[in-house]
């Protein structure tokens, strides 16, 4: 089998938007939201004005005593200044480490420590919120706050009008940007890109990108921490692709947002491509206009898939399906229609791509199959180069040349991948979850998030969410689920309660966690009601016999 090549194209993030304003500098950015750092640009930015904020970070970074290869934490409430801040860190080859805003506050006291004293890009909400406990000067070289202030922390805005920097790049296989895993099992992996295996995964998605012939909008809510948006930026400010980026991803705002821009592709996290399934019923149709639609981070439902597909007024619209990892970037990607959205099998996840990626099923015992999938081992040119802090974490998915990402499945006749799910979700006698979740789903309309984790006993319970928080309809869920695998009573949770990773994503060990807790709870509650119940009732008895033998002894 042939051997991934190295990649030969480096992708610099302080300088790529620079280098594309040279020849797109008018292509609009458009945003639902002003940038914090920024408060004068507005919502409304070209390329151009990107780069020149991005070069106007670097200036003020170095200002404030930012070096080469100096770890640059950004840790900040959610904003698209965050990656206007990331690039401009790269800009002077420092290396920015996107935290998500959604990590709490120990677990960023514990990354913190674990990049050694890096300085810490934030803001006043983060200050007086999840950093308000930490040991800053110790934990860091140096805060900076983009808004308001706080004592110890340098003001960002008072480091304006700074001298002018030239970009440092730094060597294509030196560290370049740190992202992080999804923190789905514990203390998130700090994830090691160099401008090489960024190339790479730009690479493969410029090939995507080029298959769209006409020049359209671009609309995406994808993660600011997230490596995607790094590379989604790098290849739309090369095509000249008109973008517009969401911060806030409620469905009636994400409609108004559609309406007006009508863009003709739209990328998210499939969760939110779940949630988004009310807005369809818009009168409006804000998706009449796409034609591409793209879906990158994790399985989406084929019902899911169907319904925007039919929403859209364009012909033959697309839907993509990308599989990848935090660690290796797209690995393979299957397109639907909308005549085989619906028939499509969930858990395929499409081929990979020659010359760029492969994979191969490694058997956990017995030929992988559906009944006994196996490790999906990929190899990739876009490979990160190690966990920082963790090298020894990192080498123990590797093998060779193969990278082992935890994930299970097994190969078709065709060579399709099928996904079935993360090992450490597996469950005995189920053999997907995520394939039990897509059947209920397309069953259940008033669902808008079903999650199969593992019980208290080991069962699996199916954590479930409705439109409009209404009480699930236990007879239609018992005629929805009577062909699938025994699952315990549904559990009704409001889908704000969920506990989810940067990406939208469900932590299913976390909410495995919290449902063993609350039954737990729910039946040390019960005991204790019917200890007390006890009790009173002795009580009462021992009151009647007290009240008789007073009462015989004053007869006496």
């Amino acid at each position: 089998m042939f051997k991934v090549p190295k990649s030969k194209k480096f992708l610099y993030l302080g300088v790529v938007s620079e280098r594309a304003a040279e020849k797109f500098g008018t292509t609009p950015i458009s945003l639902d939201h002003d940038l914090a750092a920024f408060p004068s640009a507005g919502q409304k930015l070209t390329v151009a004005e990107f780069a020149g904020h991005v070069a106007e970070t670097a200036n003020r970074l170095w200002a404030a005593g930012v070096r080469p290869s100096e770890h640059v934490a950004v840790y900040k409430t959610s904003n698209f200044d965050i990656t206007v801040l990331a690039c401009g860190a790269a800009r002077i080859g420092a290396v920015p480490v996107m935290l998500s805003p959604h990590l709490d506050g120990e677990s960023i006291g514990k990354l913190l420590q674990r990049l050694e004293r890096p300085t810490v890009l934030t803001d006043e909400a983060k200050l007086t919120g999840e950093l308000a406990g930490l040991p800053l000067a110790d934990l860091t070289a140096r805060v900076i706050t983009t808004t308001g202030s706080h004592p110890g922390a340098v003001s960002f805005a008072s480091l304006a009008g700074a001298a002018e920097r030239r970009p440092v790049l730094l060597g294509p296989d030196q560290p370049a940007l740190m992202t992080h895993t999804s923190g789905t099992t514990g203390i998130p992996k700090l994830v090691v890109h160099s401008a090489r295996s960024l190339g790479a995964r730009g690479n493969w998605q410029d090939k995507v990108v080029s298959f769209i012939r006409k020049r359209e909008t671009v609309a995406m809510h994808v993660s600011y921490v997230h490596s995607r948006m790094y590379l989604g930026l790098a290849v739309l400010q090369m095509r000249g692709m008109p973008m517009v980026f969401m911060n806030d991803a409620s469905p009636a705002h994400v409609a108004d947002i559609l309406v007006r821009h009508r863009p003709g592709v739209l990328e998210t996290h499939p969760n939110s491509f779940l949630e988004w399934e009310e807005m369809l019923d818009d009168p409006r149709r804000p998706v009449s206009n796409v034609k591409y639609f793209n879906s990158t981070f994790d399985a989406i439902h084929p019902s899911t898939m169907h319904k925007f597909l039919h929403a859209s007024d364009r012909r033959s619209p697309v839907f993509l399906q990308v599989y990848g990892q935090s660690e290796c970037g797209p690995l393979a990607a299957r397109t639907y229609r909308r005549r085989n959205a619906l028939k499509a099998d969930g858990r395929c996840q499409g081929y990979p791509t020659p010359g760029m990626t492969k994979y191969r099923l490694v058997s956990r015992g017995g030929t992988p199959s559906k009944e006994t999938p196996g490790y999906i081992d990929v190899a990739t040119a876009g490979r990160a180069l190690t966990y920082y802090g963790e090298q020894e974490r990192f080498e123990q998915q590797v093998i060779g040349e193969w990278w082992r990402g935890g994930d299970v499945g097994y190969r078709t006749r065709w060579g399709c991948l099928h996904l079935l799910d993360r090992e450490v979700d597996v469950i005995e006698g189920i053999d997907s979850t995520l394939e039990v979740e897509d059947a209920v789903l397309h069953r259940l309309e008033e669902l808008t998030e079903l999650v199969v984790v593992p019980g208290p006993d080991k069962r699996p319970v199916p954590v479930v969410c409705t439109r409009g928080d209404v009480p699930l309809d236990l007879e239609r869920w018992q005629a929805a689920v009577a062909d699938q695998p025994a699952l315990g009573a549904p559990v009704q949770r409001r889908l704000a309660d969920l506990p989810r990773t940067a990406t939208a994503k469900i932590r299913r060990l976390e909410l495995a966690r919290q449902l063993a807790e609350s039954l737990t709870a729910a039946k040390d509650a019960g005991a204790d009601r019917e200890g007390s119940a006890r009790t009173e009732q002795a009580a009462t008895a021992g009151g009647q016999g007290r009240a008789a033998v007073r009462s015989e002894t004053a007869a006496c």
